[in-house]
This record gives structure tokens, C-alpha cells and sequence, in this order.
């Protein structure tokens, strides 16, 4: 004998199981307010952390910049980091980025039009004042030089880390992307997709251009750090988001998270 459901019935039946089955969509959220550097904290080369050295890190016509004009003569390697203060493991950024101006004298010569934003950081208040870089993975940004030759974008630097790639450790310190070369001051879309230890994407433009997996700590380029913190063969499971400076004008806006983690599904 079959049971005749009534169509109220039936569509209450059908609406429960839609609200029982489905997972909650993860949404975009903004990182950058447009208007100042609330939820973000500076940390540069040699000073304590939350000293935005000669206001490094601004907001200007609603894009944070990097700017050092405060600087003086000369750059005199003060690299520094702007972090934003949550951590996170599994996620989906997205920001665009442009180099503007030029390399500020005294700044090394491989940071010309070279920036990045740096993932699965240390907590910046665990590095002493004389630490120059974070133990993070880097994706590089890069611009054209006008010379002709490329210069890819997207690409992977590995302060104080390591990684694998095509299934092989690699300890090399950066490799390329496949991304073409962008040149000018034109804003460049770049997105990363991280998933704890295993795997991340680099794309730029909508395209992937670099993929790998199992990022670690290890490896040289950082100097100062405390021990207790770089202890190499430790899986890189989350971290902190940090732009970066480095002797080049940049401007970074549209920055946004989309939370991938189990407790936001």
C-alpha cells in the first residue's frame, strides 16, 4: 500500500531535507577595511613589532601602499611585513596588487618591482627585533623590467622553509611560475588557495601558475631568529597573512579570505 504525501506535506519534507543536507557556503571576507590599518600589524626590519617604521604601511585613496619616503638617504635593508592578526589554515585569497615609482636607492637590486604576500607565517611578536624575514612561504610577485625578458609572476620563495614539488622536496629558495610577464604600474589580480600542509595554488589572472605541496620549516635566508621557534621538519599547518616591503613602491587592494576550514562548512 503507497502512502499519498500531501503536497504541503511534501514540500516541508523536501525543504528539511534541503536544510539538513546542505553545507553552509563559505563566504568572501574582507581583510582590508579601505579606510586604515585597523586588524593589521607591522613588523619591520630592525624594530619591535607594531612599529610601522616612517609609516611604512599607509592608506591612500583606499589601497594600502608602501611607501618610504621617511626612509632618508638610504634604505639600509629594512625589510618589513604587515600582518593581518588572525591565523588561518585552509582558505581562498584573493588581492590585486601594483608597483609604482621606483626602487628606493640603497634597496638590493633583486627587489626592483619584486614584492609579495607571505603565508603560513610565524606569529610576527615572536621574532626578535633583528629578524629580517619571517619563517613563512613567499608567493612572489614580480613585475617587467622593460628589457624584453620575462619575468613571471606568482612564483615561490621559501624564507626559513621548504616545500615539495612534483612529489620532490625542494630546497631551492624560489622557483617560477608559468604566469607571463606584467608590465607598468598595472593592477595584476592574484589569488592563493591554501590547504593546511598539503596542498596550494598560485593564480594570477584566473590562471594556475604554480602548484605544490607540504610546506615545512627549513632551510636558510632566515637570520636572528629564536630557536625555539624554527624547528626544522615542523609541517606548516596555518599562519599568519603578511604584505610585504622590501625597497620597491607597491599598492595592494581588494584584499579578501574565504575561509575553507571544516568549522565553516
Amino acid at each position: 500500500m503507497k502512502m499519498k504525501l500531501s503536497p504541503a506535506l511534501f514540500c516541508s519534507l523536501f525543504l528539511l531535507g534541503c536544510a539538513v543536507s546542505k553545507e553552509k557556503t563559505p563566504e568572501w571576507k574582507p581583510l582590508f577595511n579601505g579606510k586604515d590599518l585597523s586588524g593589521w600589524t607591522a613588523k619591520i626590519y630592525p624594530y619591535e613589532v607594531g612599529n610601522n617604521f616612517a609609516n611604512t604601511f599607509r592608506v591612500k585613496d583606499g589601497v594600502i601602499q608602501v611607501n618610504y619616503d621617511g626612509y632618508g638617504e638610504k634604505y639600509e635593508d629594512r625589510f618589513g611585513h604587515l600582518y593581518y592578526d588572525i591565523p588561518y589554515s585552509h582558505y581562498h585569497l584573493k588581492l590585486e596588487y601594483r608597483f609604482y615609482g621606483d626602487l628606493y636607492p640603497g634597496a638590493p637590486d633583486y627587489t626592483i618591482r619584486n614584492s609579495g604576500v607571505m603565508f603560513h607565517s610565524q606569529d610576527p611578536r615572536t621574532m626578535p627585533a633583528n629578524q629580517d624575514w619571517p619563517i613563512s612561504v613567499e608567493m612572489q610577485f614580480l613585475g617587467g623590467l622593460g628589457d624584453g625578458k620575462p619575468r613571471p609572476t606568482g612564483n615561490m620563495c621559501s624564507p626559513g622553509t621548504h616545500i615539495y614539488y612534483n612529489n620532490e622536496l625542494l630546497t631551492t629558495h624560489c622557483i617560477n611560475s608559468t604566469s607571463k610577464t606584467y608590465h607598468g604600474d598595472q593592477w595584476v589580480k592574484a589569488e592563493l588557495i591554501v590547504l593546511g600542509d598539503s596542498l596550494v595554488h598560485h593564480i594570477i589572472e584566473g590562471d594556475t601558475v604554480l602548484t605544490y605541496s607540504k610546506p615545512h620549516i627549513g632551510g636558510p635566508i632566515v637570520n636572528n631568529y629564536d630557536p625555539r621557534i624554527k624547528i626544522d621538519g615542523t609541517a606548516l599547518k596555518r599562519g599568519f597573512i603578511a604584505l610585504q616591503s622590501e625597497g620597491q613602491p607597491v599598492e595592494f587592494k581588494n584584499i579578501y579570505l574565504k575561509d575553507l576550514s571544516k568549522k565553516n562548512k
